[in-house]
């Protein structure tokens, strides 16, 4: 084995049972032995200093490109047996901390979201095959955190709970105009139409999205209250009574933060309420993680709640209330995944295999951040004005009480989800 893998592997794997056969075929068993087996096989030299060098961006390549597999176990079980290993007491080596502060010194120049540029960032993940997404996500295709009351609760109602619950802190009435960047395949658009009564604008960038949620749209005969754009957030002209972005402020990027926030104020009328769900960080600033970076999200950024109250306080917006969703995510994931790899010889069929590691290993990579790592899900309640909630968060669970209500006399879930022949309902794993 390389001898620098092999040094760190024998600080770092403490706890466990991890075997590691190298490139020539020879078995290194590591850890104390506790827990489910995990054997992994490095299927060339190349691969071993590969990892031992750069593992945050290597481990991940490496096993895309078959240059590293996994005989026993899963690459998530991999994944949480490193979380199981890492504290505060294992020191990462100088070149090690030398990749890490480059990356967060390249990170404006990567985060760099031009109209051209954030369109090209948007078709690399986004517009991928619709086919693909609906193997893994629920039927109303919410590729975002789902909100669960307990961790048995089927992916579909999760999901539906989430949108209910962003609908709460809006507290929407008939006719109120609505703006939601970054709408997706237009859930929930449609959701806070037909069970709220808005009138909603949704923007993206994804054609593959547009054309999905537009079909929806004319599906149910709503484009008299709902309207799908192609459209930068930075080109809307409109003002609103509402604004939802739920899952795309990851994609702004942090040059972009000050016009974000200075945008949606200027978009927001005076009595106005905004709801921004995002994915953040716990830890302090840092940078994105060179894996999906490259193949994931190219353009996107996981930021501190330190960074974007800085732009919020320089908006004229203020902060009504924040919301931190733990362990929400790494649920909502599991299900993904599991789906995902239910799925596999489908994603197969429309790809190739170094997709579907790829796939595979992002999905398990968040999943296990979001379980045991530093990542959580922000809720963050704007408005112009102090008085433009209740003074008290008892208004949310009465107005989820009364959105539940409206749900059932409106049929909802129901004809409005996508049928099983349009968009094949993939059962919660």
């Amino acid at each position: 084995m390389n001898t620098i893998l092999r040094s760190f592997l024998d600080r770092f794997i403490g706890r466990g049972d991890l075997t590691v056969i190298d490139s020539r075929g020879t078995a290194h068993r590591l850890g104390d032995g506790s827990g489910a087996s995990v054997v992994l096989r490095f299927n060339s030299a190349q691969a071993e200093r590969a990892v031992a060098l750069n593992p945050a961006l290597k481990l991940g390549e490496s096993f895309m490109e078959g240059e590293l597999d996994i005989l026993q176990g899963s690459i998530y079980d991999l994944i949480m047996l490193a979380y199981e290993n890492a504290g505060p007491e294992l020191m990462p080596a100088f070149w090690m901390k030398a990749f890490e502060k480059m990356r967060i010194a390249k990170r404006r120049l990567q985060q760099m979201n031009t109209r051209l540029r954030a369109r090209g960032n948007v078709k690399r993940h986004y517009d991928l095959s619709a086919q693909l997404y609906r193997m893994f996500l629920d039927p109303d295709m919410q590729y975002s955190c789902a909100y669960f009351a307990d961790a048995d609760m089927p992916l579909a109602q999760a999901q539906l709970l989430k949108k209910r619950h962003i609908a709460a802190k809006l507290l929407l009435r008939d006719g109120m105009d609505v703006v939601d960047i970054g709408c997706g395949w237009g859930g929930m658009g449609l959701y806070l139409s037909q069970v709220a009564g808005a009138r909603v604008t949704g923007v993206t960038l994804s054609d593959e999205q547009l054309a999905v949620a537009r079909d929806r749209v004319a599906r149910e005969g709503m484009e008299d209250r709902v309207d799908f754009r192609l459209q930068d957030y930075r080109d809307i002209s409109e003002t609103f009574d509402r604004i939802v972005s739920v899952g795309m402020f990851e994609h702004v990027g942090i040059n972009h933060y000050d016009r974000f926030f200075r945008k949606s104020a200027s978009m927001l009328r005076r009595d106005g309420v905004m709801l921004l769900h995002s994915i953040g960080r716990v830890e302090p600033p840092g940078a994105t993680n060179p894996f999906l970076q490259r193949y994931i999200f190219p353009g996107g950024y996981i930021p501190a709640l330190s960074e974007v109250m800085r732009s919020v306080e320089k908006s004229g917006l203020i902060a009504t209330d924040i919301e931190i969703l733990r362990i929400h995510y790494a649920e909502t994931l599991r299900h993904w995944r599991l789906a995902f790899m239910a799925h596999r010889d489908k994603a197969l069929a429309l790809y190739d295999e170094a997709f579907c590691r790829m796939w595979e290993f992002y999905l398990a990579g968040c999943e296990a951040s979001f379980r045991e790592g530093s990542v959580v899900v922000f809720q963050i309640q704007l408005a112009h004005r102090l008085d433009a909630v209740p003074i008290t968060r008892d208004y949310i669970p009465a107005e989820e009480q009364r959105l539940e209500r409206l749900e059932g006399q409106r049929g909802i879930p129901g004809p409005a989800w996508p049928t099983e022949g349009r968009f094949p309902h993939i059962a919660s794993p």
